[in-house]
C-alpha cells in the first residue's frame, strides 16, 4: 500500500510530467540549484546513474559542449543524445583506462536493495559511498565538484570528515524530495583539493580502479 500511494506523490507526479523517469531528478536539481554543483560545458560522471533521470538533468545543464557519463549495471530509460554516454558496468569493474579525460564533477545516487536490516543497510550504503569517492578522487580535476548519496550512521559521519578533508566547501543535505522514512541524504564537496593521500587498495578493500 505504502509504494502504491508514494506513485501519487507529489514528486513522482512532476518527474512523469516533466519526461524524468524517477523523482530522484528533484534530490539532484535541489543540490545543484543551491551550490552550483554543474555548468554548462562541463564534463560529469553520473555513478548509479539508472533509470536515468540524473543523467538527463546534467546533459540539459552542460549542453552541447559539455559530457554526461553515466555508470550502471541497469539500462537507462531516457532517449539518447549526443552529450550522452552510457557504460553499462558495475562501479567496482571500472579502471581510469576507461576514461580519457578529467571531470568537473562526480555524482553519485548508487544503491542496492534494502534488507531492512539498519546497520546491514547502512554498511552497504557506505561500501558504495567510499567507492564512489575513490573514484572521483582519481578522475575529478582540481577544484572539481562532488556528490554523494550516504545512509545516515555512525560510520557516515566519519566518512563525511575525509570528503570535507579533499574539497574547500563540504555540506550534508537533505533534499525535500528524499522520502520522509528514508535514512538516506547526501554529501556534497567543492573545490576538489586532494588534501588527504588516497588509501591503498589493500586500506580501501575495493582495488582495482587505480593503476
Amino acid at each position: 500500500m505504502y509504494r502504491k500511494d508514494r506513485q501519487n506523490e507529489f514528486y513522482t507526479t512532476l518527474a512523469k510530467k516533466e519526461g524524468y523517469p524517477a523523482r530522484s531528478v528533484y534530490k539532484l536539481k535541489e543540490i545543484d540549484e543551491k551550490y552550483k554543483i554543474i555548468r554548462e560545458g562541463n564534463r560529469v560522471l553520473d555513478l548509479g546513474c539508472a533509470p536515468g533521470s540524473w543523467l538527463l538533468y546534467i546533459s540539459q545543464k552542460v549542453g552541447e559542449k559539455g559530457k554526461a557519463i553515466g555508470v550502471d549495471i541497469e539500462e537507462i530509460k531516457i532517449p539518447q543524445k549526443a552529450n550522452i554516454v552510457f557504460i553499462k558496468r558495475s562501479v567496482f569493474d571500472l579502471k581510469e583506462s576507461d576514461f580519457k579525460d578529467k571531470f568537473e564533477a562526480v555524482v553519485s545516487d548508487l544503491s542496492s536493495k534494502t534488507s531492512g536490516v539498519k546497520f546491514l543497510d547502512a554498511g552497504k550504503s557506505l561500501e558504495l559511498a567510499e567507492k564512489a569517492f575513490e573514484i572521483a578522487k582519481s578522475v575529478l580535476l582540481p577544484g572539481g565538484n562532488f556528490v554523494c548519496k550516504i545512509f545516515q550512521s555512525e560510520l557516515s559521519d566519519e566518512f563525511f570528515k575525509k570528503v570535507k578533508n579533499c574539497f574547500d566547501f563540504a555540506k550534508k543535505i537533505r533534499p525535500k524530495a528524499v522520502i520522509k522514512k528514508s535514512k538516506e541524504f547526501y554529501i556534497i564537496g567543492r573545490g576538489f583539493t586532494h588534501q588527504n593521500p588516497a588509501p591503498s587498495r589493500e586500506e580501501a578493500g575495493l582495488g582495482g580502479f587505480r593503476t
